[in-house]
């Protein structure tokens, strides 16, 4: 007999009856007719040219080359489950990577804050982190080096590249600074921030300019003590009283026992916004929906 002309399928039927006891016993459990499988277990019969079963009376009972066939159908399909296993296990076990780029704008805390979730629920995920500038890291998202891009700004129209700008949140800001600091300016706040020493982000952040207006909005003129491409680097001039400095409400308390500082008054709105970016309008990485769902609670 030619190996190729096993039917597995017919051989596994006749596994599952002889494992049953009974044609009625094993189409209940396979949902199908004891005819359908009487027919094919007939089928494997006339390729192996010898009987299975011994008909004769009311029970089936193997012939002994029935029982060889059932010797070694156990053995296959034991091995077919331990195959299953071990592919589920292999799966289970892969390294899921996700490339993911950062503004040199975005507060690197906040953006740890979103990735934490995702590492936690998936114990085999490899981040890869770079930063950069926006445009820089529209052009590695483009070229595949990464698969999504946290920004504070959306994606500009003008690259050549269509990418997709989620808008994640747009946290409120608090003015912290030192405690001599703090209750020196709390009174009549915000209008005390006029002419208050300042420490704020580089002019070319898009968080800069959401306090550039404000400041504009509200009829403030405080005093630019220095500006800042790094944010902890704010906050830790802040911590050595050389001015106020603003703080995301996400990251109040951080400021408060990393670096000592308080809340001068009530959160205003001139917090950056912040984006997640991708090429494909649907989040294709298992991971993102959770940092989606973790800025819900970040940002509200």
């Amino acid at each position: 007999m030619n190996p190729a002309d096993l039917n597995y399928h017919h051989l596994r039927l006749f596994w599952e009856v002889a494992r049953a006891g009974s044609l009625r016993a094993a189409a209940t459990k396979l949902h199908l007719s004891q005819p359908t499988i009487s027919t094919q277990i007939k089928a494997l019969e006339q390729t192996f040219a010898q009987s299975l079963f011994d008909r004769t009376g009311r029970r089936l009972k193997l012939t002994a080359a029935g029982r060889l066939v059932m010797e070694r159908s156990d053995e296959i399909f034991s091995l077919g489950a331990e195959l299953l296993q071990s592919l589920q296990s292999h799966s289970e076990a892969r390294t899921l990577r996700l490339n993911i780029g950062i503004t040199d704008s975005l507060p690197k805390l906040v953006a740890w804050r979103l990735m934490n979730p995702m590492v936690q629920a998936f114990p085999n995920l490899q981040l890869s982190c770079s930063e950069g500038h926006s445009q820089e890291l529209l052009g590695d998202l483009a070229s595949g080096r990464l698969d999504v891009i946290l920004s504070d700004e959306a994606a500009s129209s003008s690259h050549a590249v269509r990418a997709y700008s989620r808008l994640l949140g747009h946290p409120q800001v608090h003015f912290c600074a030192v405690p001599a600091l703090a209750k020196k300016f709390h009174r009549h706040f915000p209008s005390s921030l006029h002419e208050a020493p300042m420490l704020l982000p580089s002019g070319r952040t898009a968080w800069r300019h959401e306090l550039d207006r404000w400041f504009e909005a509200t009829q403030l003129h405080p005093h630019l003590v220095a500006e800042f491409d790094d944010a902890a680097l704010m906050k830790t001039a802040a911590a050595d009283g050389l001015g106020i400095t603003p703080v995301t409400a996400t990251l109040l308390q951080e400021a408060a026992e990393r670096y000592g500082l308080q809340a001068i008054g009530q959160p205003v709105d001139c917090g950056f916004p912040c984006y997640l970016i991708t090429l494909d309008r649907n989040l294709a990485h298992p991971a993102l929906p959770i940092m989606t769902t973790e800025a819900k609670k970040l940002f509200k």
